[in-house]
Parts: C-alpha cells; sequence; structure tokens
C-alpha cells in the first residue's frame, strides 16, 4: 500500500463472459468467442471463461465445453470456470480448465435454490473437489455468494459468512471471493465483513465479487480496495446477475473500475480504450443497451474550445 492509501495495482478478474452472458438469450459460440477474443485485447489477464452448470438451467452457457476449447488456445491469460457441484468440477477438468471457484452460498435459501443443497452440503463437496484441482496443479477459489444478504433468508449474519470461509479454507480452498450477490451492501458493512474475514483467514488470498444493483458497486470496490483487497471481480458493460436470486442485477463494470483506478494511479494492466471497444462489442451481441454509464458517456476525452463561464 503507498503512501495515497491505494495499492500498486489490482488484479481484476473479468467475468462478462459467465456472470455477464448467463442471464442474457443464448448467443452463439462465435459471437462469444469474438467477445472473449476482444476482451484479451483489453490487456485483462484473468477471464472467468464460462461456467460448467446444466444446460438446462442455464442454456446461455451450454457450450462450455467448446468455449474452453478455444480460450485454452488463447496465451497470455488465467482461464478460469465457475462450477457448483462436483459434475461440474469433473466437466471443467476434462476441458482442460484447472482454475475452478465453486460457488458456496451463505445462507441455505440461496444455497437450495442455486444448487439444489444446503450450505453444509455444499461445503461437503469442497474437499474432494479442491484435491481433484490439487491432483492437476490447478486452483480451487471459494466464491461465497449471498455475503452480505440474501434474497430468501434476509441479512447474512457476519458470523455465519465467516464461519462458510473458514470452512472452505479448511476442506482446501486456495482463495476466497466474497460475493455481493444481489447488491445490498454498502460500504460500511463490507468495511465490517472483509475485517471479519482478515481476522479469521489473514493468509488466504481474498477477493470480491459487487452488484451495482442499488448504486453501491463502484463504493463498495473501493472500500475494499482501501482494506487491502487487491482482487475484484467486474463484468464489461456492467453486464449480469444470479438467475436464481430475484432481484439480483448488474455487476460493477469492467470499464467504469479501469477508470476510478487508472485515476488513482493503481495499475491493472486494462487500457480503457480497449475496454470500452469490448463493452460496444457486448452491446451489439446482447441487442439492447448495457448500464455502464462510461458507455454512454465516453472516456477522459472533453470538448475543445473556450471554456464558456457564464453557464
Amino acid at each position: 500500500m503507498s503512501d495515497t492509501g491505494w495499492p500498486e495495482s489490482v488484479d481484476v478478474r473479468e467475468v462478462g463472459p459467465r456472470d455477464g452472458l448467463q442471464i442474457e438469450a443464448p448467443i452463439s459460440t462465435a459471437d462469444k468467442i469474438r467477445l472473449l477474443d476482444r476482451l484479451v485485447a483489453t490487456g485483462v489477464r484473468r477471464i472467468e471463461a464460462t461456467s460448467f452448470v446444466s444446460p438446462t438451467a442455464v442454456p446461455s452457457l451450454a457450450d462450455a465445453a467448446q468455449v474452453a476449447e478455444h480460450v485454452l488456445s488463447l496465451p497470455g491469460v488465467q482461464w478460469s470456470a465457475l462450477v457448483a457441484g462436483p459434475g461440474g468440477a469433473r466437466r471443467a477438468l476434462a476441458a482442460g480448465i484447472t482454475d475452478l471457484q465453486l460457488v458456496v452460498s451463505a445462507s441455505d435459501g440461496h444455497s437450495l435454490a442455486n444448487a439444489r443443497r444446503s450450505t453444509d452440503q455444499a461445503l461437503a463437496t469442497v474437499a474432494g473437489i479442491s484435491a481433484s484441482v490439487h491432483d492437476v496443479g490447478g486452483r480451487c477459489e471459494a466464491v461465497v455468494a449471498v455475503a452480505w444478504d440474501c434474497p430468501f433468508d434476509g441479512r447474512t449474519p457476519t458470523a455465519r459468512t465467516v464461519s462458510v470461509v473458514e470452512r472452505a479454507v479448511a476442506l482446501g480452498a486456495d482463495a476466497v471471493c466474497l460475493a455481493d450477490t444481489i447488491g445490498t451492501a454498502s460500504p460500511a458493512r463490507v468495511t465490517e465483513l472483509v475485517a471479519a474475514v482478515g481476522r479469521a483467514v489473514p493468509h488466504v488470498p481474498l477477493g470480491a465479487h459487487f452488484h451495482d444493483t442499488r448504486g453501491m458497486g463502484i463504493a463498495n470496490a473501493l472500500t475494499a480496495v482501501r482494506l487491502g483487497v487487491t482482487s475484484l471481480d467486474a463484468s464489461i458493460g456492467g453486464m449480469g446477475g444470479c438467475p436464481f436470486a430475484p432481484g439480483a442485477s448488474g455487476n460493477i463494470t469492467t470499464e467504469e473500475l479501469v477508470y476510478l483506478l487508472d485515476d488513482a494511479g493503481v495499475r491493472t494492466g486494462i487500457d480503457l480504450e480497449a475496454a470500452l471497444d469490448a463493452a460496444r462489442l457486448a452491446q451489439e451481441l446482447v441487442g439492447h443497451p448495457l448500464d455502464s454509464a462510461l458507455l454512454r458517456a465516453g472516456g477522459r476525452s472533453v470538448p475543445s474550445g473556450p471554456r464558456d463561464d457564464t453557464s
């Protein structure tokens, strides 16, 4: 951390191809490949390419194996996939993706809706999945969904989320990502939970995944970074949401996060103009306007000419 309170760099994981597209009408594999190639051109070095989940439940990601085949031919990017259980993990590893995000919901209500198992049952899968991943030299990250609030069970007690984190780590998770699945967290609550998790598992890499459903996403990301979190998820154009969490929408926007961090002198390795270009393509492919304010307003360019001080 520098004297200004900012870290020298933040590791941004692009989740648009998975979290962004999972709630959209299916687009072709060829169009996904166009978007993935455009994202690589931004300079981002971690991309969640897809999810190995039931194609019936999430038809937009039914082509996970084909997507994996393409991305693994592209060097210089750490490709990952999200899974919800052992079956998805086996499919992902068979497709060659060894960096897995395993979802474990902090509430039973969301866990049952998302994975048809309780939180305890989901945690019971961590040991086997992490062992399989480690056997091939991979990495297993526990994504703790509804870490702050659940659309079914209400507010998630901090102690419960911390307990889920501790158990996932004890069972073999290499890293943890706290997810504000329905976008209800605020900077004060982010501070409370990040501090509590940091005390509980101080040597485990901690990331965060924020939604901007209620306009708090970037503020929460800023708070997390100030607390020492240097791994953040973001989605190009602000696409995304959880199909199994009523009211969930809108990840924090990759280009807006980069804009913020660039101005603070924090390195991300992502070129802002290239990110805006990727966001324009994403908007074209999904066929409707995306939530990115930066996409609507443009980057840092300002009109030339004399200033009008009378307005």
